[in-house]
């Protein structure tokens, strides 16, 4: 056997093993020994497939041994067989011979690689073999994702800044997020093949308008930040043409707004020539309204506030009207089921994230983020909206609303490049409010702003001061060094506290909170006893919130949401809702998509796995090295695969792809 054979089986031995290489490896490291390597390499016209990538356990297969996984990927997953591929290629015009011919025909030859491909494969087991194809089996798949999420810490995260924590119900769960016929359904472009969905995502919509009080909601959006810039570009739009073309166009935003939407804000308005001002929007009168005039382009609060208060923007909406300015309020779904909606003190539009609502952390995502507006924007507003129409019977029936507003007809006199929906999402979200309904939200909700002001009065009564008002879910506490104690408290009681500054903590509670997580949490702050179910006693008497910020009108009060709050009763709803749509379950989809059907069932389980769906997005990064493994490994996959020097997986959406790369050139240039 030659060196350059035994240096080459080294070489793979190693890309398998990830061992360290034997000393004889070395010779591939010399230049002779290299340029043999590439020239084999430049042989070969371009990555070459074959018929045989489908074909099942056959013994005639050669060069295969019997320890060869066969779980493989195209085995199980390229949908023609051989045999189909081959019919097929035979009936083209000119007839094909092989799949590599048939490539040959279709692609000019400059643009054929022959590039290897360094992607890399499976951490073999001891004894075992790496697949015929070179990638990862599906069991060896998921043993590699065990291994990917073992590196995540689940802590007890109260960070809050628009994620909470959430019970998904094990029925939603099953039977829609892990429900193929849910998740590989096409977009619902086609009414008839959809009702189902389209009847779902219109129950989202009725929820968030119930709540929100707002005449319109759309069928979601991507996420909160994203959806306040929406909000911004509305606000452009809405402006009379004189006021659009303004030199100067000023969006003044809340300093109590999350953080993370001012940052998308500030880096969305550069593509439009808009500032943003951030501000206390409520200061002396609303002065800087008054000061900025006819330059105002709208105004952006947060209710409930990032640092959990409430403030009463009835004022403010006034004053931004009257300069034909526009006001947005980023809120909370749950929390609206106590306090007064947006639309009733005069917003405009109302956006948030529809998380907490049965979806899990996702270290961020994907969520349905939700966007809500008064009847006077209804053509301005972003994203897909489901309408009724009557069938040819007169019954009625599903189907997309004012698409004459959408990218895809208007191109670009489009109200906004959004072209799709958190459709998933937001189907378990519309599913969470019909399971429990307007009574159980809103006993969460009164469970939630309890429990909170427990912590409150317990945390003073142990002589720490705490921010008022304590409105909803969210108490911030003043304690010195704060970047140091949260971290403490990591480490002793695997909690995750938010750092507000250096001398303040944040605590966001949700529905997984119960009696043993507040004494946990007021241990971490003080050694004193604190008997809470004393201070839960007291609850009745403090005053959360101002009479007039209490929620007196109704919501929810559709049939839909007062009819299936047994498990039995929302799956059969679940399954008549199923029976009317198409999916991959039932044919094949002959569509283009981005869609989930591309994805194998094994790579969608571990998305339900705590070690995944339990990590909050800003959690400390020590605690989310696995998902800092799985991004890294992507990113440089996908930089090997399409030659790109770097790949970013921060847009989650093509949508958001088309202004990262618009900023990415700008920063060039």
């Amino acid at each position: 056997m030659s060196a350059s054979t035994v240096a080459m089986r080294l070489r793979a031995q190693w890309l398998a093993t990830r061992r360290p290489l034997s000393p004889r490896c070395v010779l591939l490291n010399r230049p002779a020994a290299r340029a043999q390597q590439f020239s084999r390499t430049a042989a070969r016209p371009f990555y070459s497939s074959t018929t045989d990538d489908t074909r099942g356990s056959d013994p005639k297969i050669q060069n295969e041994s019997i320890f060869t996984p066969l779980d493989t990927f195209p085995r199980r997953h390229i949908g023609p067989n051989a045999e189909s591929s081959e019919a097929m290629l035979k009936a083209l015009d000119p007839p094909a011979k092989t799949l590599d011919d048939f490539v040959r025909s279709v692609l000019p030859a400059d643009i054929l690689s022959a590039k290897d491909l360094k992607v890399e494969g499976p951490k073999l087991e001891s004894g075992s073999m790496a697949t015929s194809e070179g990638g990862y089996s599906e069991s060896q798949l998921i043993a590699r994702l065990r291994e990917i999420a073992s590196e995540n810490k689940v802590y007890k995260s109260y960070i809050g800044c628009g994620y909470s924590g959430t019970r998904t119900p094990e029925a939603i769960k099953r039977n829609i997020l892990e429900n193929p016929a849910w998740y590989t359904s096409y977009t619902p472009y086609q009414p008839e093949i959809s009702q189902g969905r389209l009847e779902s995502l219109l129950n989202y919509q009725t929820m968030v308008s119930d709540l929100t009080g707002l005449a319109f909601s759309n069928a979601s959006v991507l996420d909160e930040a994203t959806a306040a810039a929406e909000a911004m570009t509305l606000s452009i739009n809405a402006l009379p043409m004189a006021r659009q073309k303004r030199a100067k166009k000023v969006f003044l935003v809340s300093h109590l707004c999350h953080p993370q939407t001012i940052a998308v804000l500030e880096s969305r308005a550069q593509g439009f020539g808009v500032t943003i001002e951030v501000s206390d929007v409520l200061k002396n009168n609303c002065e800087r309204v008054d000061a900025i005039g006819e330059d105002l382009v709208g105004v952006l609060a947060q209710y409930p506030d990032t640092y959990g208060g409430v403030e009463d923007y009835r004022g403010l909406a006034d004053k931004v009207h009257k300069l034909k300015g526009t006001l947005s309020v980023g809120t909370d779904l749950l929390a609206l089921t106590l306090l007064t909606p947006p639309g009733e003190f005069g917003a405009d539009v109302a956006f948030g994230n529809a998380q907490r609502f049965g979806v899990p952390f996702g270290f961020g995502g994907p969520h349905a983020a939700f966007f809500a507006v008064s009847d006077a924007y209804k053509r301005k507003i972003p994203g897909r909206i489901i309408g009724l129409s009557k069938d040819r019977l007169g019954d009625n029936a599903a189907r997309l609303a004012l698409q004459t507003r959408e990218q895809h007809i208007r191109r670009e006199k489009a109200t906004s490049n959004i072209c799709t929906a958190q459709a998933l999402l937001a189907n378990m979200s519309a599913m969470y409010a019909v399971y429990h309904g307007p009574a159980g939200l809103k006993r969460i909700a009164e469970k939630v702003a309890k429990m909170t002001q427990v912590i409150a009065l317990g945390l003073e009564q142990s002589g720490l001061e705490v921010r008022k008002p304590v409105a909803f879910d969210t108490v911030v506490v003043k304690k010195k060094d704060a970047p140091a104690f949260a971290a403490k408290a990591a480490q002793l009681f695997l909690t995750n506290f938010r750092v507000v500054d250096n001398d303040h903590i944040g605590i966001s509670l949700d529905e997984t909170v119960g009696k043993k997580q507040v004494e946990e949490i007021l241990r971490a702050f003080t050694t004193e006893t604190v008997d809470v179910d004393e201070l839960a006693a007291n609850i009745a008497n403090v005053p959360a919130v101002p009479e007039s910020l209490k929620r007196t009108s109704e919501y929810l009060t559709h049939p839909v949401f007062n009819s299936y709050h047994s498990e039995t009763e929302l799956m059969r709803y679940m399954y008549h809702l199923q029976s009317k749509d198409l999916s991959l379950v039932h044919s094949m989809i002959p569509l283009g998509s981005c869609t989930m059907k591309l994805n194998a069932a094994t790579e969608m389980a571990p998305i339900t796995w705590p070690e995944f769906s339990n990590i909050h997005p800003f959690a400390p990064p020590e605690q989310s090295k696995g998902y800092a493994e799985l991004i890294r490994e992507l990113e440089e996959d996908l930089s090997e695969i399409t030659g790109f020097h770097s790949v970013s997986l921060q847009p989650n959406s093509g949508a958001q792809g088309e202004f990262a790369g618009l900023r990415v050139i700008r920063k060039y240039l």
